[in-house]
């Protein structure tokens, strides 16, 4: 048991507990595209699976919140992380109980098949289609879905008591002058865990989807394929045995751990004594029943304030802006750019995420050498957002334009080719032809032969290619353009938006703490982050996700049912998906403006406008325990989208 007295050793098994958690929460938002193709989900969908986890955190935070102390708290830990480890188990299942993933021209038979070639007869591929059909019945294809949220509502579950009892765990036995260092660790780990992530999923898209069932000469596909499907599934089993693992040191911690000895500290032991006879007295004069009874009638107090709720309403906005291009920024990319699922990913990864990450050590750093008021704070953030709306307005006019697709945007008239060869309408292996125009299948564009040269593939006798008035050939490929270099202007100007951006997200906590009253501090960051969960991390990938299917110009179909999008109208799905990152840059830019006119008509010298780094020592056990549960918040609520924001 000397081990598991050691506090020290229960921050080392902390920080290896939330890099597992948010790694799963960094892994979903870089496979959310990956599954939606696999699949069929539209965005839409997708948006509401990567946000479902907020809905067992939302139902449980009140009652974790106000238990605290009054349970097993490490035992708890444990249990949350199994129960979590479980759902992300279940995330992984639909890949073990679902056939095979096939896609069109897919043959496991023969290499060298005519499937999806322009045929006179079209008896062939109705019986292909109708068997397809009758395997989907029987598959369990159609429990994926609720099999994934259900997967997320359980991360969610499990989730709720790992951050706020580890904190607040490490906050009771650690020295005071240790809290800080090993609180700082950990929100270090609630950064790069993330980042890490879309690193991991960057790593394991490469390799094919259904690579546990197939040997790998029979992989005809490339990563660069637009039909391709990544191992999504590997990275989730993963994560969830580490999360597993990780949880069993829990069950052997101790209810009440021995407190680390305290070194040249002759004032630090009255202010823990005062804290410590504080919170039994706490305990026992307020019920669950009292606590509820108050809690409207504290949310209405606190939400009176006008200062408090123009920051959070900022903050909203903000966190909003970020929940929406965590989840679709990579598929952006991807769609935009035309890169592997991959690439976007590292992109994420490698930029975006460490550019938010500095800009919020940047404004702390601001804050703590400036001393900056309330008034100050405002409008430093009232500036930085506002500088970054215009390096985000640019985004806008940085992009592809929409690919030539005859009988989609291009060429109407040419259906009427391809109509003698019985193309499927749920065909798709898009194809080049010579004419520099792109054709959603060998069949549609008439294409009767394939031709190996050098073992490359090519289609011709391509009737409905026809460049010179004569039969013309097709590439096994999306047609490519010259964009592809805008994405590195694209990207620069994004991660300095995250950055700029991130400047207010310390400065805009600090100003909750200093305009609200001491007794409401900790309560008034309970519903903040509430409010985030509810207009923010909820609904905000959801609306992303609608904005985007609104682009879609080609749907695909299997069964007759309607499945994943296959072509973007790239103009529409880049004016939309990043109008909405200004939309909600420039209802954060209000919030804070209207704050800080506020805050100048009220000219108080009260504690509002008081300095910042000018508190009292009397002062200083309440600033202790407002710092602390900022962290407590901060890390409880972290996946993604706050990452980026924080």
């Amino acid at each position: 048991m000397g081990l598991f007295n050691n506090i020290k050793f229960f921050v080392l098994c902390h920080g290896m507990l939330q890099l597992a958690q948010l790694l799963v929460s960094g892994y979903l938002k870089g496979s959310i595209t990956t599954i939606e193709k696999r699949y069929g989900f539209s965005s839409q969908k997708s948006g509401l699976l990567a946000a479902f986890n907020e809905v067992g955190n939302t139902v449980l935070i009140v009652f974790v919140s106000f238990f605290g102390s009054r349970v097993h708290r490490p035992r708890c830990i444990g249990i949350g992380a199994m129960i979590a480890s479980v759902g992300v188990f279940l995330i992984a299942l639909p890949h073990f109980i679902s056939e095979p993933y096939t896609y069109t021209d897919f043959n496991s038979n023969t290499r060298s098949n005519r499937l999806g070639l322009c045929q006179s007869l079209s008896s062939f591929p109705e019986e292909e289609s109708n068997q397809t059909c009758n395997q989907e019945k029987t598959d369990s294809h159609l429990g994926v879905y609720p099999i994934l949220l259900l997967g997320q509502l359980l991360l969610g579950i499990g989730g709720v008591p790992i951050q706020p009892f580890g904190i607040s765990y490490i906050d009771d036995y650690a020295e005071k002058r240790n809290s800080p260092f090993y609180l700082g660790i950990l929100f270090a780990i609630t950064v790069i865990g993330p980042a890490f992530g879309y690193m991991m999923s960057s790593v394991l898209l490469r390799f094919y989807v259904d690579v546990d069932k197939m040997y790998s000469s029979d992989i005809d596909l490339k990563n660069d394929d637009p039909r391709w499907v990544g191992a999504w599934w590997l990275g989730f089993l993963l994560a969830a045995t580490l999360l597993l693992l990780t949880s069993l040191p829990y069950l052997f911690f101790p209810r009440k751990m021995s407190r680390e000895e305290i070194v040249e500290a002759p004032v630090e032991p009255s202010i823990e004594k005062m804290m410590e006879d504080k919170k039994p007295q706490t305990d026992e004069e307020v019920s669950l029943t009292e606590f509820l009874k108050s809690f409207p009638k504290i949310v209405m107090r606190t939400l009176r304030n006008p200062i408090y709720l123009l920051v959070v309403l900022a903050q909203v906005n903000l966190a909003a802006m970020v929940a929406g291009l965590a989840t679709f920024m990579g598929k952006f990319i991807e769609r935009q750019f035309a890169q592997t699922a991959s690439f976007s990913n590292l992109m994420m990864g490698g930029l975006n995420i460490p550019s938010a990450m500095l800009g919020i050590m940047a404004g702390g750093v601001i804050l703590r050498k400036l001393g900056l008021t309330v008034k100050s704070s405002a409008a430093m953030c009232t500036v930085a957002v506002f500088i970054s709306i215009m390096f985000a307005i640019p985004l806008l006019f940085i992009g592809c334009p929409t690919q030539r697709v005859s009988g989609i945007n291009y060429n109407i008239s040419s259906q009427q080719c391809s109509n003698a060869c019985s193309c499927s309408d749920e065909a798709f292996n898009p194809v080049c032809g010579s004419d520099g125009v792109e054709f959603r299948s060998p069949c549609h564009a008439g294409c009767k032969a394939p031709i190996f040269k050098e073992k490359v593939l090519n289609y011709t006798e391509c009737e409905c290619v026809a460049p010179f008035g004569s039969p013309g050939f097709a590439l096994p490929r999306p047609c490519e353009n010259d964009c592809k270099k805008r994405l590195i202007p694209f990207m620069i100007l994004s991660s300095i938006t995250c950055f700029v951006a991130s400047l207010s997200h310390t400065t805009s906590f600090m100003m909750i703490l200093r305009t609200v009253t001491p007794q409401d501090k900790s309560f008034a960051l309970g519903i903040q982050f509430m409010l985030f969960r509810v207009l923010a991390f909820l609904p905000a990938p959801v609306l992303y996700g609608r904005a985007i299917d609104t682009a879609c110009i080609l749907w695909g179909k299997k069964c007759n049912k309607i499945t994943s999008c296959h072509y973007y109208d790239l103009d529409l799905f880049r004016h939309r998906f990043l109008g909405l990152q200004i939309f909600f840059i420039f209802g954060g830019f209000v919030c804070f403006f209207l704050s800080f006119m506020v805050l100048r008509r009220t000219n108080s010298t009260q504690e509002p406008n008081a300095k910042m780094n000018n508190q009292t020592k009397s002062e200083r056990p309440q600033e202790m325990k407002d710092a602390k549960q900022i962290m407590i918040n901060l890390n409880e609520h972290c996946n993604t989208q706050k990452i980026l924001r924080e």
